[in-house]
């Protein structure tokens, strides 16, 4: 390779100049590989760089998060040392701070549902922030064994700031349901890269719920390891005054007769309140019989926010079932109000019942009552402050 080849190799995997197919995508475990991002990347280009506490130059930890389990008898909770040699199964990191995270956790929550074992109840994860100030670096692995069936809470509560890895492992035929709720305190800093891995003929269903924290950045990554897999990947964010929210997705076909659905909803108010959506889907050439669709949905209730959604679909072959994508950021319908209003509602009461059937559809999607019913009323907290 020459010296100019080289450098445009590394502009490209830095992000500097964006990689002409998702395929290129660079990953590693060494920190080292990537350069500091200084915000210009296509990586980093929404991310509010300043408000990190300097996670992308990697500093030292200066606390550490408490991780509580709630499991069903039928699933195991165990924590190991970063040596376990089941760790990194579902992806490498891809970009510098996941790679950190990676090299800097001293131990991991794994957490298994064995092999034709269906749980009696939802599995609930709870990590709680280092504490104001301070932070953390964490990694959480979860196994479904072939032909299992569970339903696994991982709830993100506290204050600090807290860089961490994902690992979701679907054995052939496992079906498993996971939510992940970032309900962090006001001054929270949470930046996160979640690796989805689905064997032969497994169903996933992810769920992302965004309420609190300063900055919060999830980047779920779906792969395929055999013919036949099922995702659906769910996401719900309301994001208020000088919150960022922002959420990164890339579904990588590149298995036969595979499906991914993405639907992600988001609600953004008062000045400053952002929300970021990127949606990436790549079909390879050896996924035929690829179904797969995207879209998201913006709310901007006030002025002052905003919404960027970028959904992004590539193709290398033409034998698919079909392929589509979708993206809308809009304000209230001024119809839907006038009909509401009309039969006597008020308009602040009108504008919450359109937020409230706005989100319906992810809600509903929530099949553990306890979740569900915590998440409406956050919404519903969140809509009281709506103003008219």
């Amino acid at each position: 390779m020459t010296v100019a080849e080289n450098n445009v190799s590394g502009a490209v995997r830095e992000g500097v100049v964006p990689a002409s197919s998702r395929a290129e995508r660079f990953a590693s475990y060494d920190v080292e590989a990537f350069e500091v991002p200084g915000g210009r990347e296509e990586n980093w280009r929404f991310t509010p760089m300043k408000r990190l506490h300097k996670l992308h130059e990697g500093p030292d930890a200066t606390g550490e998060v408490t991780v509580d389990a709630d499991p069903a008898p039928e699933v195991t909770v165990e924590t190991v040392a970063r040596g376990d040699k089941r760790l990194g199964e579902a992806g490498k990191p891809s970009d510098r701070i996941a790679a950190q995270a990676f090299s800097t956790f001293v131990s991991a929550t794994v957490v298994t549902v064995p092999k034709e074992t269906k749980a009696s109840k939802p599995s609930v994860i709870r990590i709680t922030g280092p504490g104001e100030g301070k932070l953390a670096y964490g990694h959480v692995q979860v196994r479904a064994e072939a032909f299992a069936e569970a339903a696994i809470v991982l709830d993100h509560v506290g204050s600090g700031t807290y860089a961490d890895n994902v690992e979701f492992v679907i054995g052939d035929s496992a079906r498993l349901t996971v939510v992940s709720v970032q309900d962090w305190a006001d001054d929270a800093v949470h930046v996160s890269e979640q690796h989805l891995r689905l064997g032969r003929d497994a169903s996933l269903r992810h769920i992302v719920v965004t309420l609190g924290g300063d900055v919060v950045r999830v980047s779920p990554t779906a792969t395929f390891a055999g013919p036949g897999g099922d995702v659906e990947m769910l996401g719900l964010y309301f994001a208020d005054a000088g919150q960022h929210q922002e959420h990164r997705l890339f579904v990588d076909h590149a298995e036969p007769n595979c499906k991914s659905n993405v639907m992600y909803k988001g609600a953004l108010q008062g000045e400053g309140a952002h929300g970021v959506w990127i949606g990436d889907v790549l079909i390879r050439a050896a996924a035929e019989g690829t179904e797969t669709y995207e879209v998201n949905r913006n709310l901007v209730l006030t002025s002052g926010a905003r919404a960027d959604s970028v959904p992004n679909l590539e193709i290398e072959t033409g034998e698919i079932t079909g392929a589509g994508h979708a993206s809308a950021t809009g304000r209230f319908d001024d119809e839907q109000l006038f009909y509401l209003q009309s039969r006597g509602i008020d308009e602040q009461q009108a504008r919450q019942l359109v937020v409230r059937g706005f989100f319906h559809e992810i809600l509903a999607k929530i099949d553990i009552p306890e979740v569900r019913e915590r998440l409406q009323a956050a919404i519903e907290a969140e809509l009281e402050a709506v103003n008219a």
